[in-house]
């Protein structure tokens, strides 16, 4: 078959959509390009870093911090200048008599050593049962700010008496210090002139135990994050994983910006040639087909903004995506060769957007694969369920095989089990968007097959009624193509769906079709009296009729391709021979020709076949398989002859496997039957 790439510009027009989508997209600021894990030496150049960043704690190292800032109190206390004047004034008014000379000396260090602080000498005492007073740390509140200090960077009132005097014996060796400080009553000056805060104490603890620092410390500009060859341990991954965070968010591209334009436009171009070439290879004919052509493209731009959207505003809920039930509204309307390239296609962005993309993208794919096969076994009520811990079973296993080869990471699992489980239930939840996906783009699911196919249903019903002939007649043929539907792997509720309806056209005009004529001689039969071209229009209006009748009930357009081309371009051989014998003109030939199209996929060739074979095996005079052989081979070859299938998307495998059915069908069907016998009125019994 051969099908070319469509010229028509507006094939091309929602691509262009889908490119533009995606360049708005993509990243706007340079992205963290280097693959590291713990354990393994760092394969790169020695990486300096280009910028100041804070060095970002663990899950763990911030819930260790947490518990432990529970049951530790950091005592809180007020700085006050005016404690420390007045010391410093008291000092300054007092006698040293003939040491006078020592008192700059005592107001400089006296000054200092205020300048930092003075608390009082033992453990500040808190309510009976409260929490350990921490013996290394403290709140400082001066000039309305609060900051937390080491307990070292203070003086204890003692602390702060021996500092004084030692400072000034050193300097002075030959004064007794200490006996001047006691006469004079300088040590009674010094008081403490940090004051403890007993509720602020109580307040700030119960605040700290909710709130811990995010960071451990800083790396400072063009200072050395790792070297080439250097085992990654924990801490420094740790200090990579900051680099790269602070990289993918604040670092701005340093070159040229029309450079980053122009990889986001070559990225996003990439893309889209890649999503559809996995669309023409597939299946060439989707891209003729505007609705589902649309949904597919629809598709795409979905995931990618769900994605875009995700690592953007949530980045750490991306393993509670439910994208298997992607690859589910793929399953929903095609066929699993087309489902599986798309689906490849529209996960890429995870590798673009992601800083962890590699694993989101083995993750999803494996599940959406197992997922496509699955499914066909676990798709109604509650079996749906069966089919999600399946999902959550296999993105599971190739979570952990990543978090093993990820050797020392300390980051808390279960946190991220949970949402790949919630992900796995999202598949079920989201799933019913189906039905909207098919009322927005008027597609048919499998679902809406099943119930086209009920013979019970109004359209049908009226069918039988007005066309009982014609009714039967496409049940037969129904049976037909879900029998060799079944054995060439075509799509079964399509073809029986098709099947109910190929001939809908008929119940307009029933008469004019001679499984509908009454058998009672004394009416008049429709074809009487009417030219061979006459009789010709009517029966090819069917096909319009059948077109105008889906339009009117809404049938989806899958359906309406069969109809208009289970008949192709062929002619109605009858009239066209009686028109030809009767020595009409062969120009006039193509009035006899029906106006719809060839079939263009495997269903369609066989359905046309089938309907053939059903209307055309009433005329079988033999029931011997040689008689069947001739009878279908004949069919076929007539088919192919006037050049019905020479645009058909089916294999010479699935051809003679067709052929075969079909004989052993007709064999089935109009097998011979035993005569019964007869009895002898002599031989009756009287009861």
């Amino acid at each position: 078959m051969q099908i070319s790439t469509p010229k028509i510009p507006r094939k091309f027009i929602p691509l262009v959509i889908v490119f533009a989508v995606l360049v708005l997209l993509m990243p706007r600021t340079a992205k963290f390009n280097y693959d590291y894990k713990k354990g393994s030496p760092w394969p790169y150049e020695t990486l300096i870093s280009q910028f100041d960043f804070p060095i970002l704690k663990t899950e763990e190292q911030i819930q260790e911090e947490r518990d432990k800032a529970g049951t530790i109190v950091i005592p809180y206390y007020r700085y006050s200048e005016e404690i420390a004047s007045s010391a410093l004034k008291n000092a300054q008014s007092l006698d040293l008599g003939s040491y006078k000379k020592l008192k700059p000396g005592i107001i400089t260090r006296l000054t200092d050593i205020y300048s930092k602080g003075v608390i009082s000498d033992g453990r500040v005492k808190l309510d009976k049962g409260a929490a350990e007073i921490s013996d290394n740390l403290i709140y400082i509140q001066r000039n309305k700010r609060v900051s937390k200090y080491p307990l070292s960077e203070v003086y204890k009132l003692s602390d702060a008496r021996l500092l004084l005097l030692s400072s000034l014996a050193t300097s002075n060796p030959s004064v007794n210090v200490d006996s001047l400080f006691r006469k004079v009553g300088l040590y009674e000056c010094i008081v403490p002139n940090l004051q403890f805060d007993k509720a602020m104490t109580e307040l700030t603890h119960a605040g700290s135990s909710d709130y811990v620092s995010p960071t451990l410390g800083y790396v400072r500009a063009d200072e050395k994050i790792v070297s080439k060859g250097e085992i990654v341990t924990a801490e420094v991954a740790q200090i990579l994983d900051s680099y790269k965070d602070e990289y993918n968010k604040v670092f701005g591209y340093g070159g040229p910006r029309i450079l980053l334009y122009l990889g986001n436009i070559l990225l996003a171009l990439a893309l889209v040639v890649l999503l559809y070439f996995s669309i023409y290879f597939s299946n060439p004919l989707v891209i003729g087909e505007g609705n589902r052509y649309f949904y597919l493209l629809f598709l795409f731009v979905l995931v990618s903004v769900v994605t875009f959207l995700m690592e953007r505003f949530a980045r750490g809920l991306m393993y509670a995506i439910p994208y298997p039930v992607f690859a589910l509204f793929l399953l929903a309307f095609f066929r699993k060769r087309v489902v599986l390239p798309v689906y490849i296609v529209m996960l890429l962005p995870l590798l673009i957007f992601c800083g962890n993309g590699m694993e989101l993208f083995v993750m999803y794919l494996t599940a959406g694969v197992v997922t496509m096969q699955t499914f066909d076994y676990f798709n109604r009520s509650w079996l749906q369920f069966v089919n999600a811990g399946i999902i959550f079973g296999v993105e599971l296993a190739v979570f952990i095989g990543f978090r093993l080869i990820d050797a020392g990471n300390n980051s808390m699992w279960w946190t991220d089990v949970i949402q790949i489980f919630v992900g796995a239930l999202g598949c079920v939840a989201f799933y019913p968007l189906i039905y909207i996906f098919e009322k927005m783009f008027n597609l048919v699911s499998q679902t809406r097959l099943l119930e086209l196919a009920d013979t019970n249903s109004h359209l049908l019903q009226e069918l039988s009624a007005k066309a009982p002939g014609t009714f039967q007649h496409c049940i037969q043929v129904m049976n037909m193509v879900d029998a060799v539907g079944r054995a060439t792997d075509a799509n079964v509720p399509l073809l029986r769906a098709a099947a109910l309806y190929h001939d809908l056209g008929k119940m307009a005009n029933p008469r004019c079709f001679i499984e509908n004529e009454s058998a009672s001689p004394d009416l008049e039969k429709y074809h009487d009296g009417k030219t061979p071209l006459e009789s010709a229009r009517d029966i090819i209006r069917h096909v319009d009729d059948g077109l105008a009748i889906a339009d009117e009930h809404r049938l989806p357009d899958e359906i309406k391709r069969f109809i208009r081309s289970h008949h192709g371009t062929s002619s109605t051989a009858y009239f066209l021979n009686k028109y030809l014998n009767e020595g009409g003109d062969p120009a006039n030939a193509p009035e006899f020709h029906y106006h719809g199209q060839k079939p263009s996929t495997k269903e369609e060739v066989i359905l046309m076949v089938c309907d053939s074979i059903e209307a055309a095996s009433r005329t079988l005079k033999e029931s011997t398989p040689e008689a069947y052989d001739r009878f279908v081979e004949g069919i076929v070859a007539g088919k192919e002859k006037d050049g019905q299938l020479e645009d058909a998307d089916i294999t010479l495998h699935d051809m003679n496997i067709m052929k075969s059915m079909l004989k052993t069908y007709l064999q089935q069907i109009y097998h011979g039957r035993v005569a019964y016998p007869k009895r002898k009125n002599n031989n009756q019994l009287t009861i």
